[in-house]
């Protein structure tokens, strides 16, 4: 039976690239990890191997550590933009451009005051620790005409250690799990939310606000939630953003429910109460998932449902 190819790309993957920007003695990093995807007229690649169309990988590399340079990296929304544009208008075969950022963040290290002993200690703006919170990601997709942005981040670690509950499910003879009326609620949050900016002649938003303003009502959401299960609490922390945030239309979650189970101490002769200052076992796994988008009203959902990849 004859074959026909589907739907192909290629590109170089997980390029590393760190810019440090010098204002004098202060200093700037932007660490990211950039992934780019072209498609097109490749059929003639896989059908006989003839590479007429195919820019090299190593050249998509190259032009990300150059377009660093050349441009500078406002934002990971930005540098994404500069470089699918780039991809899709100076190749004649390619017609559309994907690009994957992650974010890395650094922070200043904290120095000592004007009367420390230590010489120039008040003047130091070049040392930075890693942020150990989250990742932030965005994807770019452009066709030549039209852009699709979906930003988010992942690896938000967050916890309440009170002001949740969970009883009044569904039981059956497999059921062992206790009603709580006071228990820690704890997620790694991942999220993407998509951009209502898709032409160029519309006002592009502010990358760096929006994603500041955006994590900000997500954490807010999560500690002003008198959660009854997680559900609602992420019903809630999308509602905000999309109330908050008129740049943006839709927001999808994947939030793990790290589980915190009381300890049993009754054989060493102690309660373990939650009203005393409890202890817990932390369980990794198995853990529940809840996953959903919260739209605004009238919006089509665009983020894919499964956000491995994105």
């Amino acid at each position: 039976m004859p074959t026909i190819l589907g739907q192909n790309q290629y590109g170089k993957a997980e390029n590393r690239v760190v810019k440090i920007t010098r204002d004098g003695d202060t200093h700037h990093i932007k660490d990211l990890n950039v992934s780019v995807a072209l498609s097109g007229d490749m059929d003639d690649v896989h059908y006989s191997g003839s590479n007429a169309n195919v820019l090299p990988t190593d050249t998509t590399k190259n032009t990300v550590y150059a377009f660093a340079k050349e441009y500078g990296i406002e934002s990971a929304e930005q540098f994404g933009i500069h470089l699918a544009r780039h991809f899709v208008t100076s190749q004649e075969p390619i017609h559309r451009a994907r690009i994957r950022i992650q974010e890395y963040s650094w922070e200043r290290i904290a120095t000592s005051d004007n009367n420390s002993k230590f010489i120039g200690s008040d003047e130091v703006n070049h040392s930075f620790a890693r942020k150990g919170q989250e990742v932030r990601t965005t994807q770019i997709t452009y066709d030549g005409e039209s852009w699709q942005v979906i930003s988010g981040l992942k690896d938000l670690t967050v916890m309440n250690t009170t002001n949740s509950e969970f009883w009044g499910y569904v039981k059956d003879k497999y059921t062992t799990l206790k009603e709580a009326y006071d228990r820690i609620l704890c997620t790694d949050v991942a999220a993407a939310w998509r951009y209502n900016w898709t032409s160029d002649g519309d006002r592009m938003p502010n990358w760096e606000k929006s994603y500041a303003q955006a994590k900000k009502h997500i954490l807010q959401a999560f500690a002003e939630t008198y959660s009854l299960s997680l559900q609602q609490t992420l019903y809630q922390m999308g509602s905000r953003v999309i109330n908050s945030r008129s740049e943006i239309d839709e927001i999808r979650f994947s939030l793990p429910n790290n589980h915190h189970f009381l300890v049993d101490l009754e054989p060493f002769g102690l309660k373990n109460e939650t009203a005393d200052g409890a202890v817990y076992f932390a369980a990794d796994r198995p853990y529940g998932l809840i996953e959903a988008t919260v739209l605004r009203d009238g919006i089509e959902p665009q983020i894919p449902v499964d956000m491995t990849n994105l």
